[in-house]
């Protein structure tokens, strides 16, 4: 019986959020570059840095930009991240595996297309990129996963973003359960903890 006292709950996919997810509520405090269009009174004690002008730029959580977001009434505008831009994309469209996505950024495919929530003409080529880079760098991901069982492969995983270790760490669960299968140790019966504490329970009650 499987005792792991924590069972983590997957993100959201795409342009949705799973609000029961570590990784949803971290990716929810990454910080946007926006500019405020309009004024923000008395509520600096929210954000010390929220100005009573607007035109300011600064940096907001995603969380409390999607909230101030809205594209009739216009409150906020938000930045597109550097990594999201045309150069970068230009970057990731010649050969995406030799960037290092978790120092772009932990969440790249998470808050790319959280980005696609806020109207921007770019949108088309953002989601195309995040598509094409996921694509590109699955196959050699899988493949370390699959061919690396012996070998350190903390340097390769280290360059990975979050939903790429989770595929990885997916990978490398299942090939330590074939290499079981493979021993005969997958077919092996336990018994479960629950009957467990109980014999020691009866056992206890038997003795005088």
């Amino acid at each position: 019986m499987d005792t792991q006292s924590y069972f983590p709950v997957p993100p959201g996919v795409g342009m949705e959020e799973n609000f029961l997810s570590l990784d949803d509520i971290l990716l929810s405090h990454e910080r946007l570059p926006i500019r405020t269009e309009c004024t923000f009174p008395q509520l600096g004690f929210l954000e010390k840095s929220i100005p009573e002008s607007p035109g300011t730029k600064m940096e907001l959580p995603l969380w409390l930009t999607k909230g101030l977001y809205e594209r009739k009434r216009k409150v906020v505008s938000v930045e597109l991240p550097k990594v999201y831009k045309e150069g970068w994309r230009t970057v990731f469209n010649a050969d995406p595996n030799v960037v290092d996505l978790h120092k772009m950024g932990p969440y790249y495919y998470g808050l790319g297309s959280q980005m696609l929530h806020f109207d921007s003409p770019e949108n088309p080529e953002i989601a195309q990129t995040l598509l094409q880079t996921f694509i590109a760098r699955f196959r050699r991901t899988m493949d370390s996963s699959q061919n690396a069982y012996n070998e350190d492969t903390s340097a390769f995983v280290e360059r990975l973003d979050c939903l790429e270790k989770a595929l990885f760490r997916s990978g490398q669960s299942g090939l330590n359960g074939f290499q079981s299968w493979e021993k005969g140790q997958a077919s092996q019966l336990t018994a479960s903890s629950l009957v467990l504490n109980y014999r020691k329970r009866k056992i206890t009650d038997v003795q005088p």
